[in-house]
Order: C-alpha cells, then structure tokens, then sequence
C-alpha cells in the first residue's frame, strides 16, 4: 500500500534549505550554551544541536556552522563549559548567538576547570574535553567527552522551537 503525504495531514516539500530549515523547526531542542577562556579572551555562542551520544563514556555532542568566527578559537580550549539554558535565559541566548558586540555583556559567567566559563542560571553545567569534529555538510559535527557535571534544581530548560524560544509544558 503506498501512501501520499498529501492525503496524511502532510505537504510535501523539496530538500532545499529554506524548506529543510522549516522542517527542522518542527523539532524541539535545547539551547545550549559553549563557552570558555582561551588566552585572555572569553569566548562564547549558542548552539540549539546539542544531542547526548553515549553514557560509556560520556560524551555528547552538538554542531556548529563552519563559517563560524568564534568556533575556532573555542576548538582551542583545554576545556569547555556547556551551560544548558534556563527558561528565562532568552536574553542569554540572544546575547551568545549574536555574531557582533559584546556576547557576555549582561550576562554572570562562572569560572569552571581549565578555562571552562558556565553560564548562572542554567539548568545544568557540563564541562567538556573536545575530543573529535566530523565535517557534515555546511556544519561541524563536535564530539566533547564530560569530565564534570552539575544538575539546577529550580530552573526549567529553554527549548528552541518553530525558530523560538519556548518553555516545556507537562501534556494533558
């Protein structure tokens, strides 16, 4: 039996990225932000492909674009620190993914271990060894193994969704 898209509640749509990023823009994620001190220079962004890869051992992942200016400074970074975002970090998040200006202005930076800086009022803090960046496409697929965590006990993640910002709600 063959079935048509159309006839499902779907529209199909060509592979092009105009289209693939709407697609895409029905899935959830979190906000996730990287950041770390390199020299004398913090350097920080936001990334919404942050995808947990494996228990044992612990790594996790997420993608950057390959034009990205702040990425090669951070694949530098003995350690980074990966602060994933509180509901009420929409302004940190904006701030992280700007490509000008001052990225951290507003926001209150924790120093972590080896250069790893946290973000307060994140839902959790991870820090990260890089350990391997995969060419995917027009992105980097970045590799980090966990080397220390903490979990929030108040804040709510910030989830990214139909391009923006949203807060979890339990189902009815």
């Amino acid at each position: 039996m063959t079935l048509s898209a159309s006839t499902q509640g779907f529209t199909e749509v060509p592979t092009d990225p105009p289209s693939l990023r709407q697609a895409f823009a029905t899935f959830p994620s979190a906000v996730v932000a990287v950041c770390a001190q390199v020299g004398d220079t913090a350097h920080g962004m936001a990334v919404s492909t942050f995808v947990p890869v494996s228990l044992t051992p612990p790594i996790v992942s997420f993608c950057v674009q390959r034009t990205s200016q702040t990425w090669p400074p951070l694949s530098r970074a003995t350690r980074l620190g990966l602060s994933l975002l509180g509901v009420d970090q929409t302004s940190a998040a904006r701030s992280l993914g700007t490509k000008h200006g001052d990225r951290f202005r507003d926001l209150t930076m924790f120093p972590g271990t080896d250069g790893a800086l946290l973000v307060g009022g994140a839902s959790a803090w991870l820090e990260a060894t890089p350990s391997a960046s995969i060419p995917a496409g027009d992105h980097l697929v970045v590799l980090v193994h966990l080397t220390r965590v903490a979990v929030g006990t108040e804040a709510e993640p910030l989830v990214f969704h139909d391009s923006r910002f949203r807060r979890l709600h339990d189902a009815k």
